[in-house]
């Protein structure tokens, strides 16, 4: 009799596992850019480790299967007819939040700053985003709003700092919080990534208040992301143009600003995060930076937002890969395992090429976000973030499909991850900028800033003479800036994407050449700069060293 209850030949949990070590390229970058103990070592690897074990843990990974299938829920209204604009989240959510937070995700950095203190917090990021990654949206935005603050006023910026900074995590919207996550609201539903055209207008109400100079805002925001953050900087419209303003959930008297959710967002993925549309009746703000000037003042939260977008999506390269290769480490089929078969092998090595050059890049290019960055570092990041937002964010969705197809159907199935994974990476293609607004921005810096493009260029040329293919790659790189810098701006916009993608692709290489094993940057500069093998994954060059990238995967 055979028994159809009997389970064999299909893979054991990927459970218990300290992700942080099982992710080499992620290990070298941090003890290569992340900061340095007294003896050398990096100061965050014990930490790092323990934050691994936690998002390795089957407990963790549970949570983050249930907030993506128990999502947030709007509550209007209370019981009794009074509106309070409330978000309900499961208690996985909250959980996986408050871990992220005591493990200073979020802000460890700028509460911690020096050489190196960025690229520990990204490698956090990374950990925690790799395993659920919506969460990370307000982790991500509270980062970002820091550099902001220094721009409010003093009353402003002491006030609301210390809490971004705290690792405690408090989800209720309660007075006297001594911490504090932060949003953003800057687009509209006429306008959308073209901010300048938004109407919510701002009406002075006070002039040098205890919190700065005092707005009264009115308008809808079409997108509005972690609805139950503390504040949110928003972009409205004052006397003197366009400018930025921090809004609290809770007024400092103790009483709840005006901000009506009007509906949550059914989205395609990023289900744990609530995003939504706002309205902003008589809504008091404080003004941040200068008036008129609100898109100068909340680019660099844009910015560092971009950064995360790289990482976030290293993060789930990373699980795919992980996914895969246990997945083809421990099935069977045609009388072999699925990882002693050449197709199979080929595949899962080129999604470990893809997963390796996005997180060395991340790293590298977080350490030019710390204070010790200088001039030259400063144009590189310029440059260097707008091309590998481009570049990695838009490779992360099909990278995530041929990871799910390595696990055939049961890739397909909501009970693996890789599912959530799939409807998860194109968002961070589309957030803080989809593709041509990315393309485009680097024309903006070719035109304004080409400082950025030497610095840029210097960054990447260090790997000249490593590789023949590099080489020439790099020259018709470098030739292709001076084509577009001459042309028409419709020329160069019809290039842009090109340009975006030529320049990401030599830095991806050149950053391999120098830092990773030779097999590993061989089989990157050959099949992405040399052009050799097909165009899917798993169509490497011949002569691959296909199990020295797989042992390291």
């Amino acid at each position: 009799m055979i028994s159809t209850q009997e389970v064999a030949n299909q893979v054991p949990p990927r459970t218990d596992v300290d992700e942080y070590a099982e992710h080499a390229p992620l290990v070298e970058a941090v003890a290569r850019w992340g900061r340095r103990g007294p003896d050398g070592s990096a100061a965050a690897s014990a930490d790092l480790h323990a934050i691994g074990r936690t998002v390795g843990s089957a407990a963790f990974q549970r949570d983050a299967e249930l907030a993506n299938v128990r999502p947030p829920v709007l509550t209007a209204f209370d019981r009794w007819g009074r509106r309070i604009d409330e978000v309900e989240y499961d208690d996985a959510y909250h959980r996986i939040l408050s871990a992220a937070v005591a493990a200073g995700a979020h802000t460890s950095a700028a509460a911690d700053p020096g050489p190196g203190a960025n690229v520990d917090r990204a490698a956090a990021f990374l950990l925690f985003a790799q395993v659920e990654p919506g969460h990370a949206c307000p982790v991500s935005m509270t980062h970002a709003a820091v550099p902001v603050l220094e721009h409010a006023s003093p009353g402003l910026r002491d006030a609301w700092r210390p809490r971004l900074l705290s690792r405690a995590y408090e989800p209720a919207l309660v007075p006297g919080k001594a911490s504090a996550l932060v949003g953003m609201a800057m687009t509209e539903k006429q306008g959308g990534s073209d901010v300048r055209a938004n109407t919510t207008l701002a009406e002075r109400r006070d002039r040098g208040s205890q919190w700065g100079d005092e707005f009264a805002l009115t308008g809808h925001k079409w997108f509005c992301s972690a609805p139950m953050s503390d504040a949110f900087l928003v972009l409205a419209q004052a006397p003197a143009g366009l400018s930025c303003f921090l809004v609290p959930r809770v007024l400092p008297d103790g009483d709840r600003n005006g901000f009506r959710i009007q509906r949550l967002k059914d989205k395609l993925g990023n289900r744990s995060n609530a995003s939504s549309e706002v309205e902003f009746a008589d809504t008091r703000g404080w003004l941040v930076g200068e008036e008129g000037r609100g898109v100068a003042t909340i680019v660099q939260m844009v910015t560092r937002t971009r950064l995360d977008c790289v990482i976030g999506t290293a993060a789930g390269m990373r699980q795919a890969v992980a996914e895969a290769a246990w997945h083809v480490r421990h099935r069977r089929a045609f009388g072999a395992k699925l990882v002693d078969q050449p197709a199979m092998a080929a595949v899962v090595a080129d999604l470990a090429l893809e997963s390796e050059a996005a997180t060395v890049t991340a790293m590298r290019l977080a350490r030019a976000y710390d204070d010790d960055a200088d001039e030259g570092q400063q144009a590189f990041r310029r440059l260097a973030t707008a091309v590998a937002k481009y570049q990695i964010c838009k490779r992360g969705p099909g990278h995530a499909a041929e990871a799910l197809e390595c696990l055939g159907g049961n890739g397909y199935t909501e009970a693996f991850p890789l599912a959530r994974r799939y409807r998860e990476q194109p968002l961070l293609a589309i957030w803080e900028g989809s593709g041509n607004v990315i393309a485009l921005d680097v024309l903006r810096v070719l035109e304004r800033e080409p400082d950025a493009f030497a610095a840029f260029f210097d960054e990447v040329g260090v790997a000249t003479g490593a590789s023949a293919a590099f080489d020439l790659a790099l020259a018709e790189t470098v030739a292709l800036v001076g084509e577009v810098a001459g042309s028409d701006r419709d020329a160069a916009a019809s290039v842009a994407r090109v340009l975006a993608e030529r320049l990401a692709l030599v830095l991806q290489a050149s950053l391999l050449l120098r830092f990773s094993p030779a097999p590993v940057a061989e089989a990157f500069v050959r099949s992405r700069l040399g052009r050799e093998g097909g165009s899917q994954y798993g169509a490497l060059p011949r002569g691959v060293d296909v199990r020295a990238i797989l042992a390291r995967a």
